[in-house]
């Protein structure tokens, strides 16, 4: 092509893409966009134009031994590849490659490596850990694997609610109603339970003074209250860890509001420094957003008594904007990503457009990546109220399944093996459409081991490993890959093709649904192909050919199964 279209190499990469796998017909294994490479040709171009300008330019390429078979669509260019080169070629890059496979393509040699901060997760000690923070969660993690895969440096915080009036409230509970001994042994539980109990009197003018004086200690540094404080934060951060370690996920900083309650002071300071804190007959400390100047977009960042307000995340603007400068200034990182529920998008907004009127450039870096709200996850006890009971819940459901399916095999950990299983279920679920997108949760659709769940992928995996297992690892050196000339095989081996633009589409847009829904097909396609294909019974050569596939398709699942934050399983 480079020859013909006088064109360096390197230009055609993005032009040029694997052709998705139909099972309707045959197809070709690459195609050229035509509008992308001819001059003058942009998309108002006519459909019948395109079409002849791609029979013209098929009509000057000719056949060699890589390229068998080339032919004009609509709008492309259709190349169809020797098919032992194919099957020798893709077998080789991946099981060369392994874990760094799609990885290593070209597709990414343009794209600069950069350090990224994301914070993601972020409950709200002794409140309960509700299902947007499990979302949260498993979208900023990710985030997080797919560009720790690319070979960017990734900075993974979890930012606590730690701090704000309802620990004036929390304290005053403690003091009534906690137990030292229930707050080391399980401290989310025992807070919260103070908490509800406390706020059945947060009313009561008494409690309110109580409070209002507990959390003046704190802000005063109280040695006493702040021992207590600690206490609280400490011990849930514990318990955190231990069930990010069931999710598979992990933080390199636990920071959280109380850290930035003085720098947030400064940050005032170089607001009314600057002439942009304005003060309402209030006294509330407001930044004007409008355009015109006349107030009609503002953000309220200070109370009246100076001290710096919380709003919609438990937090300030000024917390956020200190937080956000801290970061930078520690950092210094080439973008800075947030991951929470759409009903934030107002406050990242607001607190972007103080950063750049404040004159930080850097903002242009920073991203707020927005979901939306599940809707119907309870458990057989009523409502999920923290984390590990949603754990617990797919464990056992899923372990009742496992149980009862006449295919389960003998598990060395069937409860470890559930909760993987289980897991699974759920990312998938949840990361089948558009984050941005609500969706109502459903128990028994996530658990079906038939059709595009988690539980599906997993059974693949376990599948094709025991075929692994019970035959011996494939040796490529001498594979007869003239043996994989079936229909069934060249689908594997064409979709396989086209895991790297799979990656590539979700580094783009940070969207996981373009991963999920390639790793379904490629499970559906290897499944069909293990039915066709046997190894047992087949004459060695054959086998071993066949051996050599299915392996390939085990090792890119599993690589897109852990970028989603899944564990493969090897026994089901």
């Amino acid at each position: 092509l480079s020859k013909v279209l006088d064109l360096p190499p390197e230009n055609l990469i993005k032009s040029i893409s694997a052709v998705p796998v139909s099972k309707k017909r045959h197809v070709a294994d690459f195609q050229l966009s035509v509008a992308s490479v001819i001059e003058g040709c942009s998309s108002d171009c006519l459909a019948q134009d395109l079409h002849l300008q791609a029979q013209k330019l098929a009509e000057r390429l000719k056949c060699d031994a890589v390229v068998s078979e080339i032919s004009a669509g609509p709008g492309t260019v259709n190349f169809t590849i020797n098919r032992e080169l194919l099957a020798k070629t893709v077998l080789h890059q991946v099981l060369k490659d392994g874990s760094e496979y799609g990885v290593k393509s070209e597709l990414f040699s343009m794209v600069p490596k950069q350090k990224a901060v994301i914070e993601f997760s972020s409950p709200n000690i002794a409140k309960k850990f509700h299902i947007g923070h499990l979302r949260s969660t498993i979208v900023g993690n990710f985030i997080a694997n797919l560009k720790a895969a690319l070979g960017h440096e990734v900075v993974r915080i979890n930012y606590l609610g730690d701090w704000g009036m309802q620990f004036g409230l929390l304290g005053v509970g403690f003091q009534s109603f906690g137990n030292k001994e229930k707050l080391k042994s399980s401290p989310l539980q025992h807070l919260f339970e103070v908490y509800v109990q406390i706020n059945k009197a947060a009313e009561d003018e008494n409690t309110k003074k109580l409070a209002k004086d507990f959390f003046r200690k704190l802000e005063e540094h109280d040695e006493q209250t702040l021992s207590l404080w600690k206490q609280f934060r400490d011990f849930s951060i514990e318990e955190y860890i231990q069930i990010y370690k069931r999710l598979g996920v992990h933080f390199d900083e636990y920071s959280g509001e109380s850290y930035y309650r003085e720098k947030a002071q400064e940050v005032l300071k170089m607001l009314k420094d600057k002439g942009l804190l304005q003060k309402t007959t209030k006294g509330t400390g407001i930044v004007d957003l409008s355009e015109k100047k006349d107030l009609s977009l503002f953000s309220t960042v200070m109370r009246s008594d100076g001290t710096s307000l919380y709003i919609t995340r438990q937090v300030s603007p000024s917390v956020d904007l200190a937080a956000a400068i801290d970061r930078m200034n520690r950092h210094s990182c080439d973008t800075m990503i947030y991951v929470t529920d759409k009903s934030q998008s107002n406050h990242f907004q607001h607190l972007f457009q103080i950063l750049k009127l404040m004159g930080y450039d850097w903002v242009e870096r920073c991203q707020h990546v927005s979901f939306g709200l599940v809707q119907g996850m309870k458990t057989r006890r009523g409502e999920v109220i923290f984390l590990e009971d949603v754990l617990n819940e797919v464990r056992s459901r899923m372990l009742q399944n496992m149980t009862s399916a006449k295919t389960t095999k003998e598990i060395q950990d069937p409860l470890e093996t559930a909760e993987k299983v289980g897991l699974a279920a759920l990312i998938i679920q949840d990361f089948q459409g558009l984050l941005s997108s609500d969706y109502q949760f459903s128990w028994d659709r996530a658990l079906q081991s038939r059709g595009d769940t988690g539980v599906f992928l997993q059974y693949t995996h376990a599948r094709l490993h025991s075929l692994e297992q019970r035959h011996g690892n494939a040796q490529l050196t001498d594979v007869k890959v003239a043996c994989l000339q079936d229909p069934d095989a060249i689908s594997v081996l064409q979709h396989l093709l086209r895991y790297d633009e799979v990656l590539y589409r979700s580094s783009q847009d940070l969207q996981p649904k373009h991963i999920v829904s390639y790793l379904l097909t490629l499970s559906h396609l290897a499944a069909v192909a293990h039915k066709t294909l046997p190894v047992k019974g087949s004459a060695p050569e054959v086998a071993q050919a066949r051996l050599c596939l299915f392996e390939a398709a085990r090792l890119v699942l599993a690589n897109g199964m852990k970028l989603l934050g899944i564990t493969p399983v090897t026994q089901m």
